[in-house]
């Protein structure tokens, strides 16, 4: 319904793509914590940073579905960390450069990000302040022909080794979350630095906690209008939601599509384990909730890429998808009995990996909360203008 020939030709290339060019390299990414340079370059040459940007800045414009398949194949080369990587810097940093960068920021940031020579990050999260945006402390006060950056940023992906930062700030404190504005700050600037995390799962990706003492940045730097950031922020949440959402869907697919083949070859009592009944059944109930969050999913890309404002379908799907995700993951991990625990098995790591997904881009206590604005309270979000 969804997918056209052209957009199964490109699932089919990227996926020949990833085990070419990536799957070598994802065990030693995950030991080192630090993915190779050589690889964003290769991602840029072949477009895959390009499908949702403007053609005049280097992309490819292509509709939303070919964001679903790059997404989606990433989560079946079993490293969450390398997909995070990847995705947080094409619709986290880029989308923010796109949407609110002028023709300079474009230029200087957004096609050097297409071509894979440039890596951003989003800096949102403190560490007094996560899905609370309006509670950041991080400021940015204007003086002459500058701004200057006093704060800290935690939890950021890509927050060590990307070149340039997104950086949300308080221009004006006293007006909470109305007095939000975004800056781009290249990495070298005075007073930018960062150490990285040591993270449960997501090992390839850099997680970063990013600290800002004095930093001054010309006023060119803003993105968009002063004081707009938070409602800037608020509209690309849908999006950050639904790449949270379909990675769930397609994590949980790949594990279960492992076990399915791991029980058609493991015997027992004289028989695969797959012609054990209380198995079987376990399989289809998985089968069903994936089904049920991926076609939500793509009902909800459908209606993003039309244009319509689904803060709140977009909450429901990340919601609902990464604690289906998890379920089944542990599901399928123990189908696997023993070896479903043994490192040199997929199931361990993905695990681990899938945690983050009720954690990232709005936990989901706080997405339960918003979705209770919406549908009790009836609150209504609304774009920027």
């Amino acid at each position: 319904m969804h997918f056209t020939e052209e957009h199964e030709s490109f699932r089919q290339s990227f996926k020949e793509f990833l085990q070419k060019e990536v799957t070598p390299y994802i065990d030693k990414w995950e030991k080192t914590g630090t993915i190779d340079r050589f690889i964003w370059k290769k991602f840029g040459e072949m477009g895959y940073f390009g499908i949702n940007s403007p053609e005049e800045y280097g992309g490819m414009n292509l509709d939303l579905f070919y964001t679903v398949i790059f997404l989606e194949e990433l989560q079946k080369i079993n490293s969450g960390g390398f997909a995070a990587a990847m995705w947080a810097h094409v619709y986290l940093a880029m989308t923010h450069v796109n949407k609110e960068g002028d023709d300079r920021i474009k230029t200087e940031y957004l096609t050097p990000s297409i071509n894979g020579d440039k890596i951003g990050c989003l800096c949102i999260t403190e560490p007094f302040a996560g899905s609370d945006v309006s509670g950041i402390k991080t400021t940015a006060v204007k003086k002459g022909d500058t701004y200057i950056i006093n704060g800290s940023k935690t939890f950021i992906t890509n927050g060590v080794y990307s070149d340039y930062l997104i950086v949300v700030a308080k221009t004006n404190p006293d007006l909470g979350g109305k007095g939000i504005s975004i800056f781009v700050v290249d990495r070298d600037t005075k007073g930018v630095s960062a150490t990285k995390l040591n993270k449960l799962g997501w090992k390839a990706s850099d997680t970063g906690e990013i600290a800002f003492d004095n930093v001054v940045i010309p006023i060119e730097n803003l993105m968009g209008e002063e004081e707009k950031g938070f409602s800037y922020i608020m509209q690309h949440f849908a999006l950050e939601r639904l790449v949270m959402a379909i990675n769930a869907h397609a994590r949980a697919e790949f594990a279960l599509e492992y076990a399915i083949q791991y029980m058609s070859e493991r015997q027992a009592f004289g028989k695969t384990i797959d012609k054990f009944q209380a198995l079987r059944h376990s399989v289809a109930e998985m089968a069903s909730q994936i089904e049920v969050c991926k076609e939500f999913n793509y009902s909800v890309a459908k209606r993003l890429n039309d244009g319509e404002y689904v803060v709140k379908e977009a909450s429901m799907a990340k919601l609902t998808a990464t604690k289906m995700a998890d379920e089944v993951i542990y599901n399928s991990l123990q189908l696997l009995g023993g070896y479903g625990y043994i490192e040199d098995y997929p199931l361990a790591r993905l695990l681990r990996d899938s945690r983050l997904g009720p954690i990232g881009g709005g936990t989901s206590e706080i997405l339960k909360e918003v979705i209770a604005k919406m549908v009790i309270d009836k609150k209504q979000y609304k774009p920027a203008t």
